[in-house]
């Protein structure tokens, strides 16, 4: 239970940093409130991790993930990488939500490990924070299913009619794979 609430508090640390830089490349103003609204909650998170800490009798700190790292890398490359508009707002979700299934994940561990340990005050602690992480995961299908993913498609869609033709292999890269079988590269659009 220890190392995963060091994962947890290391990756609510890094979602804060992220979230920052991530809200600056979004173009819809709903995606955008939602991630400095969940970047301000994961704030509240840290602080009841501190709480969970002091109750186990240990020193809050984190432990440097990888898996965290990874998704805050991707995410920040995508803004790096595509245009503002609807497709980058649906992969930001995309990468959204891959955030908030580990989330999910580690915090609903922790509550059962919480719960079995009689840890009732950590388990509490630990539940409220899931149950925002469920919300918060809603939110961004909801956003996406009904508004982005619509408007990625219709752009996608009308980028294929301006030229008449669908970019069929575009983004095929075949130097990263030695027995020259393409791997499929991010399309910048």
């Amino acid at each position: 239970m220890l190392h995963f609430m060091q994962d947890i508090y290391y990756a609510e640390k890094l979602g804060v940093r992220s979230m920052a830089k991530l809200a600056r490349g979004v173009d819809n103003k709903g995606l955008k409130d939602a991630i400095l609204a969940h970047r301000e909650q994961s704030q509240h998170q840290i602080e009841r991790l501190d709480q969970v800490f002091e109750a186990l009798g240990k020193r809050a700190k984190g432990k440097a993930c990888a898996a965290m790292n990874g998704l805050a890398e991707e995410g920040e490359e995508a803004v790096e990488e595509f245009d503002k508009g609807p497709v980058l707002d649906a992969a930001l979700i995309a990468y959204g939500q891959a955030i908030e299934h580990y989330e999910i994940a580690r915090y609903g561990a922790m509550v059962a490990w919480a719960k079995q340990l009689g840890l009732a005050e950590a388990a509490n602690l630990l539940q409220q924070t899931l149950d925002e992480e469920k919300a918060n995961d809603g939110l961004l299908n909801d956003l996406a299913e009904r508004v982005l993913n619509p408007a990625a498609s219709k752009e996608e869609s009308d980028e294929d009619d301006d030229d008449g033709e669908k970019d069929e292999g575009e983004g095929i890269d075949e130097s990263d794979e030695p027995n020259g079988e393409g791997k499929k590269k991010r399309a910048k659009k």
